[in-house]
């Protein structure tokens, strides 16, 4: 299961994806450019996968 993380020893406390230290917001950042979420991966983020994206843009829903 994928799920976003909060941890005040990592980036502040700001949320990151668990068990990375990238945060939420770096995330939707480059999705508000316009990147796709294969592009992020490959030029950005080579440790995400699609699914942790995925997660990122439905906390968006909430």
């Amino acid at each position: 299961m994928y799920k976003i993380s909060v941890n005040p020893q990592i980036h502040f406390g700001k949320p990151c994806i668990e068990g990375t230290r990238i945060t939420v917001q770096s995330v939707l950042e480059l999705l508000n450019e316009g990147l796709s979420f294969s592009i992020i991966i490959q030029d950005y983020y080579p440790d995400l996968q699609i699914e942790d994206i995925r997660v990122v843009c439905n906390m968006l829903s909430l």
